[in-house]
């Protein structure tokens, strides 16, 4: 069973492919990044990937923190005006062989804009 309701399995599953990663540096700065990602449904994880990701910032910030954000987000509509997100906030993993990537295992959700109303949950794991 997955820690993430239907109505955010059909987001994450619908064809977004464009997030937004937050870590924070070792001197306590956020770092925010366009990434590309995409639900990994075995592991019901959100893994990040990108060109040379094992020399950038956001894999060593994960490296040496082990802790992560991202949010996938678009807008259904400008008029009216409709935003619709997932925000994953958890454990992460900047993992590098066989082929370097990061992987969130989430802890917290926040949901809106999903036809279910907003949601936020602490998810066991």
């Amino acid at each position: 069973m997955s820690v993430f309701t239907e109505a955010e399995l059909r987001y994450l599953t619908g064809g977004q492919q464009l997030g937004r990663l937050a870590t924070v540096g070792a001197d306590g700065t956020p770092h925010v990044v366009p990434v590309g990602w995409i639900y990994n449904a075995a592991r019901d994880a959100i893994d990040v990937g990108g060109n040379e990701l094992e020399q950038s910032k956001k894999f060593r910030d994960i490296a040496r923190s082990g802790r992560a954000a991202i949010v996938i987000d678009d807008l259904e509509s400008t008029d009216p005006w409709r935003p619709r997100a997932v925000e994953v906030r958890g454990r992460a993993e900047a993992i590098a062989l066989p082929t370097p990537l990061i992987r969130i295992y989430p802890e917290r959700i926040i949901s809106w804009g999903l036809g279910q109303g907003s949601s936020a949950r602490t998810v066991a794991r």
